[in-house]
């Protein structure tokens, strides 16, 4: 395996964005423990494994080629970080998505939905920072890290490149209530500084590491809902600061960085515009950015691109939609692909990925199992197709 991050040399490559469904009886397992109830252990841990072998092969299947876990020893993309983290204690409840809230019948109803669905809660019981932030032990990560290779070793090693995710310090600041710190960048730092345990590990184990950042843009309607854009630009400013910070002696060939404003259906007429964080976005010392362009809200934005994409950055380019049953049709993914590639000039820095993850919280996947892997080799279709014209 190459240690560069690869680029789509002869055509354009497929990837995703991180999380994938999980089996029922390990999604009901993450909820009751979310819930306070019995969780043995090592059956947790046992179906965990299961899971990510089964869906190293799935995605091989689909024809993804650069591939994860699927987050299936996580319980979310973000949430597995209190397990990890000490200064950590008692709980606090995070509020709704602005966008959401100014739909009351909308709120109501997903509301509702939600209630039918066995899943981890993002809202409620989410925890404080009451000491110091630290990550004492990486043997979760390292354990994590050995268990992808050994299923990648198992299947012939199929992806042209592995990657494993991790959260931002913006992300884990937004769920994690300060009340120890006295300053917001004192708190970024400590938990950069804690969370370098994490890229670290993942880096060292020969996998790309990919930066969650949704909070680079859905914590303006979020946290930021009431508050100026300027104060949200000096946010996301800081975030920056603090990854930078966390990553200095990590390739930026070795990093790419998400950011989304939410997997969710929704409004999202709140939604701060991509050429609005542009600027701080830029300054992240990564080798390439994941960024959502199938979803109605933000599928124009393809075109700033050429105000982020640096002449050494790749871009993934979301070209399936996480939260809908739509299939897209290979053609309309062709398209979007060739519409990047124009804007950025250069098709072997394009590839294709989805908006976000399929099941970012354990349980609150939107899209249907079966329908996710019909998207994905319809983005490979799609991918083929504008191979065939831009290479």
């Amino acid at each position: 395996m190459g240690r560069k991050l690869r680029r789509s040399d002869n055509r354009i490559l497929t990837t995703h964005t991180g999380s994938l469904p999980r089996p029922l009886a390990l999604t009901q397992l993450y909820a009751r423990r979310a819930r306070g109830e019995p969780v043995d252990a090592a059956e947790l841990q046992a179906a965990g494994r299961a899971a990510m072998k089964a869906i190293v092969a799935k995605q091989a299947e689909a024809g993804v080629d650069i591939g994860n876990n699927g987050e299936q020893q996580r319980d979310s993309f973000l949430f597995y970080i209190r397990d990890r983290l000490s200064g950590l204690g008692g709980s606090w409840q995070r509020r709704q998505r602005a966008d959401v809230e100014r739909y009351p019948i909308f709120m109501k109803e997903s509301y509702e939905a939600s209630l039918k669905k066995e899943s981890v809660d993002d809202i409620r019981g989410l925890p404080k920072a009451i000491g110091d932030i630290g990550y004492p032990d990486a043997g979760a990560v390292q354990a994590e890290c050995a268990d992808f290779r050994a299923a990648l070793d198992a299947t012939g090693n199929p992806f042209v490149e592995p990657f494993l995710t991790a959260p931002s310090p913006g992300m884990v600041s937004a769920i994690v209530k300060n009340e120890h710190y006295k300053t917001e960048e004192e708190f970024l730092a400590a938990l950069g500084g804690a969370l370098r345990v994490e890229y670290r590990a993942i880096v060292d184990a020969g996998f790309l590491l990919q930066l969650d950042c949704p909070d680079l843009a859905r914590e303006k309607h979020n946290t930021f809902a009431d508050r100026p854009l300027a104060d949200f630009i000096a946010f996301g400013n800081r975030v920056i600061d603090a990854i930078n910070a966390a990553i200095h002696d990590i390739a930026p060939e070795r990093v790419r960085l998400h950011v989304c404003w939410g997997n969710y259906e929704g409004p999202h007429d709140l939604d701060v515009e991509l050429d609005k964080i542009i600027p701080f976005l830029r300054r992240a010392k990564v080798g390439g950015f994941v960024l959502p362009f199938a979803n109605p809200r933000h599928a124009h934005e393809y075109r700033y691109l050429k105000d982020l994409i640096g002449k050494d950055q790749i871009i993934v380019a979301g070209v399936i939609d996480s939260t809908t049953n739509f299939v897209e049709h290979p053609e309309v993914i062709a398209e979007r692909l060739e519409n990047v590639a124009g804007t950025i000039g250069d098709p072997q820095r394009v590839m294709a990925g989805s908006d976000c993850g399929f099941e970012t919280i354990a349980g609150r996947g939107r899209v249907a199992e079966d329908v996710v892997w019909a998207k994905f080799k319809s983005m490979a279709e799609g991918a083929r197709l504008a191979s065939e014209r831009l290479f």
